[in-house]
């Protein structure tokens, strides 16, 4: 048996699967929701944290570095340089303020912001709250 597709078919096929596309995404809007307090980040975010995202966004370091993966890949990822440094928010701050590391010709390297001490303790402690973010094995090693 033959059957045309009509008007009247075609209708029906668009309107349910509107219907069934919108469940779906108001299914896995609730279900993300749900599990965002497992999420949450271990550190509390603090006025210095903020100050040091501040920072940060001033001086451009995404333009080189990336951040749980957002940002440039001309420099390391930062997303846990504060566990790569042992833990240890003056490390962070004494490697920026060694920056730039001259004499190797062609290579790449930082540039020196010439940051103040409240600064660079602001996104040190910026990068130790990047750091405690449950980001599901990101980076994939432990480089960056």
């Amino acid at each position: 048996m033959k059957e045309k597709f009509t008007k009247g078919m075609a209708r029906n096929i668009y309107y349910g699967g509107s219907v069934f596309f919108l469940l779906l995404f108001i299914g896995l809007t609730v279900d993300t929701v749900k599990r965002l307090p497992e999420t949450d980040n271990r550190v509390e975010l603090t006025d210095v944290v903020a100050r040091g995202k501040l920072v940060w966004e001033h001086n451009n370091c995404v333009g080189c570095h990336t951040l749980l993966g957002e940002g440039a890949y001309f420099a390391p990822e930062l997303g846990n340089v504060y566990e790569r440094f042992g833990n240890n928010t003056e490390a962070i701050k004494a490697f920026i303020k060694s920056r730039p590391v001259n004499g190797i010709p062609g290579r790449r390297s930082m540039p020196q912001f010439n940051l103040t001490e409240e600064d660079l303790e602001a996104v040190a402690h910026f990068l130790k709250y990047a750091n405690g973010i449950k980001t599901h094995n990101w980076p994939p090693n432990k480089q960056g």
